[in-house]
């Protein structure tokens, strides 16, 4: 016990590049996700072909094979980027495709007669998905989208591998001082368990608050 709390300092630095690297790629990713499914699930067919390679593609690789891969080709495309952005750009392109298919699953759930609703009283395709289809999805988006963004802060422990000091390569480090491995691995498992278990119990609420009835 010991061990654990007086290392626990040293975890701060870490905890809160993880919180950082996770904030970041939950916001590019809901907002790039939204608009891939919205242009998936309406958009004519050479948007639509290109987003579902897109989204087959990135959700079809595993995780760390894609951080590395973005890690070491972006270089040699000429685009010269901190280990820290290369990271982010690979965790949010893999939950952008994640995100989209939860918007996908939860704008093609409306019933199209919502849409002839919307154009027999003259409103545009962009006023029907503001004011008619978006907030009845919301309900069936959001549930499943805090799962991505738990999946987010699991992921985000394999950004350590390219030398970024998160919440795990700070413990590796301390485990490196004390070669006590056991009560910092258990310790780095209690904080990532409290950050997750916050976000499941968000997602229990949002998914009992927003349920439909069935008959």
């Amino acid at each position: 016990m010991s061990v654990m709390l007086n290392g626990l300092p040293f975890l701060w630095h870490g905890l809160l590049v993880t919180l950082q690297v996770s904030a970041i790629v939950v916001v590019i990713s809901l907002l790039c996700g939204v608009l891939l499914g919205v242009g998936l699930s309406f958009g004519p067919r050479w948007i639509a072909w290109p987003v579902r390679i897109y989204s087959d593609l990135i959700r079809g690789l595993p995780l760390l094979i894609l951080i590395f891969s973005v890690y070491y080709m972006l270089p040699l495309t000429g685009w010269n980027v901190t280990n820290f952005w290369a990271a982010v750009s690979a965790l949010a392109a893999f939950q952008t495709a994640h995100v989209l298919e939860v918007t996908r699953g939860a704008v093609q759930s409306i019933p199209p007669g919502q849409h002839e609703a919307g154009k027999s009283i003259g409103l545009g395709f962009g006023q029907r998905m503001l004011y008619v289809v978006l907030p009845q999805a919301l309900r069936r988006f959001l549930p499943p989208w805090i799962n991505t963004v738990v999946a987010t802060v699991q992921g985000s422990a394999l950004v350590s591998l390219v030398g970024i000091v998160d919440l795990m390569l700070s413990i590796q480090q301390v485990i490196g001082r004390t070669f006590k491995p056991m009560p910092m691995y258990v310790l780095g498992a209690l904080i990532y368990f409290a950050i997750n278990y916050a976000l499941s119990l968000t997602s229990r609420t949002l998914e009992a608050r927003f349920a439909y009835v069935r008959e």
